[in-house]
């Protein structure tokens, strides 16, 4: 057994990779957690989508594709927002036209540069945890420390904006900038999980995790510790099975972190379909 969990760690490859699951586990689920609980889950998908089209760019000009993702998912927050404040269109359909006009474009201007330049950027879309570089786990890293010092230092103000937006409004806290900065967050780390599971697959990383440890917990900091424990072992997890069976590491991360939630979905003691059922006190 111990051979096996060492056996991985002999290759660089395997260590980069561990490194960069354990630090997307971590950060997707606790910045997740915020979406959850605003409901905001098709935010998440949409700025993930929208980053596409940044990424395509930036390798075309030779530029930090990081750089270029995080731009084209703030521009897309931006749209988002404009739509939804000058016009009668919901928050939700605004959604839906940015991700799909965005995504569009993105698989357009990939397509078209694989045609040019005869190279495969499907890692994009799927993720390719496997082929991380030591500068890659350091700009991961980075992100990883600037997202989670972020929510350390406002946790306090997200958390009253998060449950009450309108008392917090009241009290004369800075709401548009909250949200803004809750979006910033959000496409950092998304581009920060890029290369683990890729943009299509992230939405469940950022999701998945925190409605896991929602059945689980009631608080919204054990939500974060809860849901953070849950993707760093569903990150190694996915990593070993990818290992051992030949699998594709991002798909295989997914698979983990969904199973656990089906688990806790069918046995969570609470909420769950098949939850144990305490027998009435005897009267006699």
């Amino acid at each position: 057994m111990l051979q096996a969990l060492i056996e991985p760690l002999q290759y660089g490859f395997m260590q980069r990779a561990l490194v960069i699951a354990i630090l997307v586990g971590l950060l997707c689920a606790v910045v997740g957690s915020y979406l959850m609980v605003q409901r905001l889950a098709l935010l998440g998908d949409a700025i993930s989508h929208s980053v596409l089209p940044g990424l395509a760019i930036a390798f075309i000009l030779g530029a930090n594709i990081f750089v270029g993702a995080f731009v084209a998912g703030v521009v897309s927050t931006m749209c988002i927002a404009l739509i939804k404040t000058r016009s009668p269109i919901k928050e939700d359909a605004a959604m839906g036209i940015v991700f799909s006009a965005f995504f569009a474009l993105g698989i357009t201007l990939i397509t078209a540069i694989q045609k040019e330049n005869k190279i495969d950027l499907n890692h994009f879309l799927f993720g390719n945890i496997l082929g991380v570089t030591l500068q890659d786990v350091q700009d991961t890293a980075i992100i990883a420390t600037i997202v989670l010092v972020v929510v350390f230092l406002l946790y306090k103000e997200l958390l009253f904006y998060t449950f009450d937006p309108l008392g917090a409004q009241a009290t004369g806290l800075p709401v548009n900038q909250l949200y803004f900065g809750l979006m910033l967050l959000i496409a950092l780390t998304i581009v920060a999980s890029m290369k683990a599971v890729g943009v299509i697959l992230v939405l469940s990383l950022l999701i998945t995790p925190g409605a896991t440890a929602y059945l689980l917990v009631k608080r919204l900091h054990e939500m974060m510790i809860f849901g953070a424990v849950i993707g760093v072992i569903s990150s190694i997890a996915g990593m070993y099975i990818s290992y051992f069976y030949n699998l594709p590491s991002g798909p295989a991360i997914v698979l983990v972190v969904s199973g656990l939630f089906v688990l806790a979905f069918l046995f969570n003691p609470q909420y769950g379909v098949f939850k144990i059922k305490q027998q009435a006190p005897d009267q006699n």
